[in-house]
């Protein structure tokens, strides 16, 4: 469903163990953008990556705590008071930090544990859990703290929902799965190698469908890839450093999202420690991401990075300053510009709908 009749709604996820308040609905002014607060529940544990379902009636939401679950809230009554559509369930996997939807099932990258789990939909939205499948990830990485062992950070489906990508950290590596709706499973069909080290976290597509951009967390970077979706094939073209030479002398910059302009000309990379937002230009010939500049966040550590529905705005959940930030995108440049900012304890994520 579109946002055209009716009012935007924002839904921002925070950790409810460092005081979040769990998933806030605001209000979006769709002349500023700017937020409003309106309602918020607590009723999932650090509900900390949010999806919504095509038609925006049902909210899906990872629970990031050690034994992991994820739960689907119903919008169908009232969009700024997501109610639980059944229980929350268990993805026998620790701490998800990321989920999508894809094929009619629910899928969440879980950290802790190095695995992806499938989650079948029944038709109102809400999750099957008898039916879940746990693909695990094996391998590990160079870095000693960091890839001790696989660490599944994102997972999402590709443009023409035929694949699945996951991003795993711990094996500086993506794995191209193949989703089968009637086993309700995940199948590898191939596994690409990052550069060792890098710590690959989240993936974002190119709208024209040929290009992958991943943001790299253990070495502050992002890679691009060429995507060929009639092979389920990525081929690394190149990085691109995203802090100045000499800025992460200390090793505390850690990036964390990556999204690209519908228009497929900019993306933006956030980076926690530098507390920054990349600007890159993107080249549809394939290659590498040019940087431009970079700007501050508006607060510290930006968790997660979104784009408003119209692509003219972005916004940053600063995690450990409690703020979700938005900034008019200039068109021409693509450089951002400070428009404002709420309070949202220990905010993680904005999703749109």
């Amino acid at each position: 469903m579109g946002t055209t009749n009716r009012t935007t709604r924002a839904y921002i996820g925070s950790f409810t163990h460092a005081g979040g308040a769990g998933i806030t609905t605001a209000a979006v002014d769709r002349t500023t953008g700017a937020l409003t607060a309106v309602h918020s529940t607590a009723e999932v544990p650090d509900p900390s990556f949010l999806a919504l379902a095509p038609g925006g009636d049902v909210l899906y939401a990872v629970s990031e705590t050690d034994d992991g679950a994820a739960a689907a809230f119903t919008l169908a009554g009232d969009r700024d008071r997501p109610v639980l559509l059944g229980e929350p369930v268990p993805v026998r996997g620790g701490a998800p930090t990321h989920l999508a939807l894809a094929g009619g099932h629910l899928l969440t990258a879980n950290y802790g544990s190095g695995s992806v789990t499938t989650i079948p939909l029944r038709e109102d939205g809400s999750l099957a859990p008898a039916a879940s499948h746990v693909l695990a990830h094996e391998g590990g990485g160079p870095h000693p703290d960091r890839q001790e062992a696989p660490h599944a950070h994102a997972v999402l489906p590709d443009p023409t929902g035929r694949w699945v990508l996951s991003v795993d950290l711990g094996t500086d590596s993506v794995r191209i799965c193949a989703l089968d709706p009637d086993a309700r499973t995940l199948n590898v069909h191939r596994e690409v190698r990052l550069r060792p080290g890098a710590g690959p976290r989240h993936l974002a597509f190119h709208p024209g469908g040929g290009l992958a951009y991943v943001v790299n967390e253990l070495d502050p970077t992002v890679t691009a890839l060429r995507w060929d979706a009639e092979k389920g094939e990525l081929e690394p073209l190149g990085e691109t450093p995203l802090l100045p030479v000499g800025a992460d002398e200390a090793g505390a910059t850690y990036p964390s999202e990556v999204v690209v302009a519908p228009d497929g000309r900019f993306a933006w990379a956030a980076n926690r420690g530098h507390d920054s937002i990349a600007v890159l230009a993107l080249d549809e010939a394939g290659g590498a991401p040019r940087p431009v500049t970079r700007v501050p966040c508006g607060g510290h550590w930006p968790r997660d990075l979104a784009l408003d529905p119209s692509g003219r705005r972005l916004y940053a959940a600063n995690e450990r300053s409690g703020d979700v930030t938005w900034f008019d995108v200039d068109p021409a440049t693509g450089i951002p510009h400070r428009a404002g900012s709420i309070p949202v304890t220990a905010a993680s994520c904005v999703v749109f709908g």
